[in-house]
């Protein structure tokens, strides 16, 4: 799947399909280092999540709402010109739950503790993307995952866009995604219906079947 960066100067990008993903991921953890798992776990934390690495590298523990099913976040990217809240709440996306939940099983972490243990990952991505035979990517490029396949899940582009902490209403989201959403638009057409005939049973009333009249049922 390819997407154009916005920018002075644009390059395309190649985001991992599902399958290929899930190799990295794997490639990464089973490198052999000392931190191997934890940079598995940056890696699907951020590609679950949509958050950039400075972000990821702040939450606490204390931030995970697993009964409300979402994570706060501390807004990275924030002047004091636009109406950006400091905060944004990502909701808990059933890959992460299941992460998270493991994660939390393995070390039962204090609240004060740090989500991530890494605050990065990009040379065991790089690495694990040669070793499964895709173009490289980068922790932001794991962002741009996440909302693609948010969008692709028929998630609208505005709700996406308020997850990833955009304050513009989604019109950013619309130049970098809204291909996505055209792709799917032939599949969308299909629920649109007006004035759809609805054939309805006649009802038969006990006089029309006199046999019928000393019937119980």
């Amino acid at each position: 799947m390819k997407l154009k960066r916005l920018g002075a100067k644009p390059k395309e990008m190649t985001l991992p399909e599902p399958e290929q993903f899930e190799a990295i991921v794997k490639a990464v953890e089973t490198a052999g280092s000392r931190h191997s798992k934890d940079c598995a776990n940056l890696i699907r934390f951020l590609a679950f999540s949509g958050c950039r690495i400075s972000e990821a590298k702040q939450v606490l523990w204390s931030d995970v709402d697993f009964e409300r099913g979402e994570i706060r976040v501390h807004n990275a990217k924030r002047s004091k010109t636009t109406s950006a809240h400091d905060l944004r709440f990502v909701p808990i996306i059933t890959a992460m739950r299941e992460l998270l939940e493991k994660m939390h099983r393995n070390t039962t972490p204090q609240p004060s503790e740090r989500v991530c243990v890494l605050g990065e990952c990009e040379k065991s991505l790089t690495r694990a993307c040669n070793i499964v035979g895709v173009s490289r990517i980068t922790h932001h490029d794991l962002r741009h995952l996440f909302a693609t396949r948010c969008i692709e899940a028929g998630v609208n582009i505005p709700t996406v866009s308020r997850w990833l902490g955009h304050v513009d209403g989604g019109a950013l989201a619309m130049k970098v995604y809204g291909h996505l959403r055209r792709s799917h638009s032939q599949e969308s057409a299909k629920l649109v219906t007006f004035g759809t005939a609805v054939i309805v049973p006649e009802i038969v009333e006990p006089k029309q079947l006199p046999e019928l009249a000393g019937a119980t049922v």
